[in-house]
């Protein structure tokens, strides 16, 4: 997301209908639509669409997220578009709206936001023959999460991007994540500043108010390796989506000086496991607690005594 978008724009949902010619502008929302046994509705999806990969192949593509191609949207005919405020940008939607195509904006901040967007997509299509699926991810997720409340949280740095380093605060989903399975966003209350020397702590950040500053997200604030190593995070994970992180970089980290370097808990992830909202959670309930429980272990931790 660019620094001069606004992330707080909303745009009517006018779906009293049951679509049947949908294009998805949302990568996660497409796997989603196929896991709910509702992909043969789509008739156009992004180039990042690459799941499931054995269905997707012969769907014509539309473009990136960010750079969609309209005509080539509106020559599709769809019924509706679905769209996320986090990944497509604002004035796509409102020439889309301008066009007279019905749009579905979604932006799930946390991990009930998220499920609760798949039952909504069964109910906007009237198709709720796998919701078996829904429920049980709701039923392991509960699980999870007590799982993980009799354990203390680990301290844990997750970079989406480098040069410069780029990381995420509280009010995201991939903050809500971490949060679900015991893990400390050791950025969770760090916002974005600017200009880009400030959030690197270079110079002073623009005073509040200032028009420079007006309507820009701060969600995501661009960190020094100082300033990281500083938080002493106990794990750092590194996702290869937005940012291809790989062994060079967390040969990097582990020069430096803190737990997570001296443990050797910096691992390689797959980003779609934290950041993709919808169907793919349900493998992140079953990729990620075996990895945590590993880190505790190291640490140390024990299930907290649930009689005391």
């Amino acid at each position: 997301m660019s620094d001069n978008q606004s992330y707080e724009w909303s745009m009517p949902n006018p779906v009293d209908f049951v679509p049947q010619r949908v294009v998805s502008l949302v990568p996660s929302l497409t796997l989603s639509l196929f896991d709910l046994n509702l992909g043969d509705r789509l008739v156009g999806i992004t180039d990042y669409c690459t799941r499931p990969a054995e269905r997707v192949q012969n769907i014509p593509k539309v473009g990136g997220t960010k750079n969609p191609d309209l005509a080539k949207i509106i020559a599709l005919q769809p019924d509706l578009v679905l769209i996320n405020q986090e990944e497509n940008r604002r004035e796509d939607a409102e020439a889309l709206q301008q066009a007279g195509i019905s749009l579905w904006i979604t932006e799930p901040r946390t991990v009930q936001d998220a499920i609760n967007v798949l039952w909504e997509l069964m109910d906007i299509f009237d198709d709720a023959s796998y919701s078996e699926r829904v429920r049980i991810m709701e039923k392991t997720l509960d699980v999870v999460k007590l799982a993980m409340s009799n354990r203390p949280p680990i301290r844990t740095f997750v970079p989406i991007w480098r040069d410069p380093w780029m990381t995420f605060n509280q009010d995201t989903y991939m903050h809500d994540v971490l949060r679900t399975f015991g893990l400390q966003n050791v950025f969770a209350e760090r916002d974005r500043q600017f200009p880009l020397q400030a959030d690197l702590g270079e110079i002073e950040p623009l005073p509040d108010g200032d028009s420079r500053a007006a309507g820009r997200d701060t969600r995501y604030p661009r960190i020094s390796l100082d300033e990281m190593a500083a938080t002493q995070p106990e794990l750092i994970l590194l996702p290869d989506e937005p940012y291809l992180f790989q062994e060079t970089d967390a040969e990097e980290l582990y020069q430096l000086d803190m737990p997570a370097a001296h443990l050797g808990h910096i691992y390689l992830l797959d980003g779609s496991l934290l950041s993709w909202h919808g169907t793919r959670f349900a493998f992140t309930l079953t990729e990620l607690p075996p990895m945590i429980e590993e880190v505790h272990e190291k640490l140390g931790h024990t299930h907290e005594d649930e009689s005391d």
